[in-house]
């Protein structure tokens, strides 16, 4: 059996919060692990203005797909340009990842199902079936769907099926 080689994984910069956001990610999905930590040598700290021994780097995985987390300072931020998108099967399971991730935000959710942790990083949300739902031959259901859709933060698949009817 050979193993799984995922050529490119998601590197997020923190300031200092890279050991924390990573281990509040694996709490929430699960096939999820804290793979390695590295920290700042005498040398890498001399160089970036980071201690000596405190976390560099977090790799870990979240359901399955790698991941790696940075404390690289305050230079760059997190904005709404690159979001991860969580897919769901039911209305349930937004419900679990939408409440979740916000746990500790400033109720920072957007449009559409976007929301913002409390680390600053966005993520989308959805139910897969609203993904089929706009895909869908009829121009007419499409529309509505979409009308109902831009009126939500959080997506209420119910309400999705109820304007595609």
């Amino acid at each position: 059996m050979t193993a799984r080689f995922q050529r490119i994984t998601p590197f997020l910069w923190f300031d200092n919060q890279a050991e924390e956001a990573a281990s509040f990610y694996v709490s929430i999905f699960e096939n999820s692990r804290i793979l390695a930590t590295t920290r700042y040598t005498a040398e890498s700290a001399a160089a970036t203005g980071r201690s000596p021994g405190s976390v560099m780097t977090v790799d870990f995985e979240l359901d399955g797909q790698s991941m790696a987390a940075l404390n690289g300072g305050p230079v760059f931020r997190f904005n709404e340009a690159v979001s991860l998108v969580v897919h769901c099967h039911s209305q349930d399971e937004v419900d679990y990842y939408w409440d979740k991730l916000l746990q500790g935000a400033d109720d920072k959710s957007g449009q559409c199902g976007w929301l913002k942790d409390r680390f600053g990083l966005s993520w989308q949300v959805v139910p897969d079936e609203m993904i089929r739902l706009l895909t869908d031959p009829d121009p007419g259901k499409v529309a509505r769907v979409t009308a109902a859709l831009m009126q939500m933060k959080k997506l209420d698949l119910h309400e999705l099926r109820r304007a595609a009817a």
